[in-house]
């Protein structure tokens, strides 16, 4: 095994990793011992600086982990919301009211997913944005757990839960992504 393919299934099964594992190139075949964890699929991403600007979309490794290492990481607000879908009461949250310029970013992967300067104040009790930081960042599924039918958004790298887009919102865009404090992290512009 290659020293780079090595390290590669190093940080995929490191529980403690906080830095993004990119291939710049298609791996080549690994043979994985069967109690090794399996390599993730890869994604494409927009990564954000920490002053605000995007990079070229980039393909990263997505973040899968079981639920017992998602529990270790997260606090457990943040992993009912994010692992078990939950949601937490309105106007409890952190970012309710937050309006420090800045990017929200993923709890479970930090994953760059909203800017602040397409916050809004919705009058929900949750962080409303009206757009997401990109769109490779973010994805959709339809969701018809309440006996309705919702938009759910989630993170495209860890597929955590974050909340749901409805067609309720200011322009530019007419939506309103309702999200859950408990699934986002800040970042403020340096």
């Amino acid at each position: 095994m290659e020293r780079r393919q090595a390290l590669l299934l190093f940080a995929v099964g490191c529980t403690g990793c906080t830095e993004v594992v990119r291939e710049t190139h298609a791996p080549a075949a690994v043979s994985v011992a069967p109690t090794a964890r399996p390599q993730a699929a890869s994604v494409s991403i927009v990564e954000f600086s920490a002053s605000g600007e995007a990079a070229a979309p980039v393909e990263v490794l997505k973040v899968v982990l079981p639920d017992e290492e998602w529990a270790q990481r997260l606090s457990p607000l943040a992993f009912s919301v994010t692992r078990r879908k939950g949601t937490e009461l309105a106007f409890t949250g952190k970012y309710n009211k937050h309006y420090e310029a800045g990017i929200y970013r993923c709890v479970a992967c930090n994953t760059a997913l909203f800017h602040s300067s397409t916050k809004f104040d919705s009058g929900t009790g949750w962080p409303s944005f009206y757009e997401v930081i990109a769109k490779e960042n973010a994805y959709t599924d339809s969701d018809t757990s309440l006996g309705e039918s919702r938009d759910e958004v989630l993170c495209r790298r860890c597929d955590a839960h974050l909340g749901h887009v409805f067609p309720d919102g200011p322009e530019p865009t007419g939506l309103r992504y309702c999200m859950n404090s408990a699934a986002l992290t800040f970042q403020p512009l340096v």
